[in-house]
């Protein structure tokens, strides 16, 4: 008897070991891990983080909006068709939703997307995702990690791009104006995606002149531009446009900023206040 449990015992350990080892061999992958396996070093035709603010300002339904909305563009057969038409034919997205100045969250890692295949798994796998939520809105804070993800990418690209949405101003972490020209001095394009749609929840009216706001304070770089949404049922077809511009287009000969700002009503652009303080009405000093 005392060999035969022996003999038992060792198969046990013996097929043990062999579910180990075959564990070992394939790599583990799950909903957020599935599309990256990135080719370190490959060149793309851009590398764009989507930044995208999950503030307390924003309610549950408005977050689902966000996510859909962008995960709705992405299979876009026109966005499927300006990646085709990039010198590479393929660029890499990340997915960071962010609120106050220690409330960012990746996402989605670095995801390669070349073809129509590649975008419907980022995009099931961006909506098999919990949705996060915070309290701030520190949009240097998003400004900066999008850059150190940009930084740690691991492909190449002439173009990189952070595209970032809001309700609302900075109001927490550090000072905008010196984030803002950190990113800018590495080379990488902010564009904004400035959200003044009006709420179930009057709690949180739209910020007044939001869009100038991000047009004086938030974008800059070659060919920088925002996309106003004014109606949250529009999130997807904003997105939209913003990407498939952010991707196909190019920066002016001139390098300077495109600033597209669609202000109902509105005969000149006011100055607005960039720096941290209550006054969000137009007519206070430009950073």
């Amino acid at each position: 008897m005392g060999r035969r449990h022996a003999d038992s015992r060792y198969g046990f350990w013996i097929a043990l070991l062999a579910v180990l080892l075959a564990n070992a061999a394939s790599p583990a992958t799950s909903a957020a891990a599935a599309p990256l396996g990135p080719e370190r070093g490959r060149a793309v035709d851009l590398l764009l983080v989507l930044a995208v603010d999950v503030s307390e300002s924003i309610d549950r339904r408005e977050a689902r909006l966000q996510r859909l909305g962008h995960a709705e563009a992405l299979i876009d057969p026109q966005v499927i068709a300006a990646i085709d038409s990039g010198r590479h034919g393929r660029i890499a997205i990340a997915y960071l939703e962010w609120a106050g100045p220690k409330e960012q969250r990746q996402v989605i890692g670095w995801t390669l997307v070349e073809g129509r295949e590649s975008a419907a798994t980022l995009n099931k796998a961006l909506l098999s995702e919990p949705i996060s939520a915070g309290y701030w809105t520190s949009i240097s804070g998003a400004l900066e990690t999008a850059s150190r993800m940009i930084a740690d990418a691991p492909f190449t690209a002439a173009r990189r791009v952070i595209d970032l949405s809001s309700d609302g101003r900075n109001n927490a972490g550090k000072p905008l104006g010196a984030a803002r020209k950190r990113v800018l001095d590495r080379g990488i394009t902010i564009n904004g995606l400035p959200v003044m749609a009006m709420r179930r929840n009057f709690t949180w009216p739209p910020i007044p002149y939001l869009d100038l706001y991000f047009s004086d304070c938030v974008i800059g770089g070659p060919g920088a531009f925002s996309e106003l949404v004014e109606h949250y049922d529009d999130f997807a077809r904003a997105v939209r446009r913003k990407l498939i511009r952010e991707i196909a287009g190019t920066p002016p000969p001139s390098g300077r900023v495109i600033r597209v700002i669609r202000v109902a009503g509105a005969a000149a652009k006011p100055k607005i206040r960039c720096i941290e303080d209550s006054d969000d009405k137009p007519g206070g000093d430009k950073l």
